[in-house]
C-alpha cells in the first residue's frame, strides 16, 4: 500500500493543482471516481496486470469503458498512466485527490463506527462536536463494526477517540496487567 501510495501522490498533487487553476475541482473529482472505479473491476485489473498488452491496448480499453465522460485532459491522463503501467494507483490517486480537495474546501473527513446503526440523532451530535473540536466543515462517514461490543471509534484525519467497549475492556487489561 505504501508503494501505491508513492506512486499516486505526485500524480494526485498534479491533478489537483490543475483543477485548482481551472477552478473545476468537483469535475476531476468525478472523472478521477470514475476513473478508479474502473480500475478497481477485476476484469480490468487482469488486463492491467497482462503484458502482452501494449500502453495503446490499455488505455484504448480504458477510454472505450469512460466513454464520453472524461473531457480531454482526464483522456490524456489515462493515456499518461497507461504508457507508465500506472493505471492501477487510479483508486488511490483519488482517495489522495479528495483528500487535497476536503482540505482545500476546509473540510475534514471523519470516521465514525459504531456496534449498532447510529441514528440521525447521533450523527448530528457527533458532526457538531467534531466542527466544535476542528474548526472546520466535517464530512461525516459512518460505518458498523459488532467487534466493538457497544460505544464508538471517531476517527478524524491523526485523530483516533476511541470510546468502544473493546477498546475500554483492552485499556483496563492493560492497566492491570501493569
Amino acid at each position: 500500500m505504501a508503494e501505491l501510495t508513492t506512486i499516486a501522490r505526485p500524480y494526485a498533487q498534479a491533478v489537483f493543482r490543475l483543477a485548482r487553476e481551472q477552478q473545476n475541482l468537483d469535475a476531476w473529482s468525478d472523472m478521477l471516481g470514475l476513473m478508479a472505479v474502473v480500475a478497481s473491476d477485476p476484469d480490468m485489473q487482469r488486463l492491467l496486470d497482462n503484458p502482452r498488452l501494449t500502453e495503446d491496448q490499455l488505455a484504448g480499453f480504458f477510454l472505450e469503458i469512460c466513454g464520453e465522460r472524461l473531457n480531454a485532459e482526464g483522456r490524456n491522463l489515462v493515456r499518461v498512466l497507461a504508457e507508465n503501467r500506472r493505471l492501477a494507483a487510479l483508486p488511490e490517486m483519488f482517495r489522495l485527490y479528495q483528500e487535497h480537495k476536503s482540505a482545500a474546501e476546509g473540510a475534514i473527513k471523519a470516521e465514525l463506527i459504531t456496534a449498532y446503526p447510529a441514528t440521525e440523532a447521533h450523527k448530528a451530535t457527533v458532526l457538531e462536536a467534531l466542527k466544535q473540536r476542528f474548526g472546520r466543515e466535517v464530512e461525516l462517514e459512518c460505518r458498523t463494526d459488532q467487534n466493538l461490543v457497544g460505544g464508538a471509534i471517531i476517527r478524524a484525519g491523526d485523530t483516533v477517540i476511541d470510546g468502544s467497549v473493546r477498546g475500554k475492556l483492552a485499556r483496563l487489561a492493560t492497566a492491570l496487567s501493569h
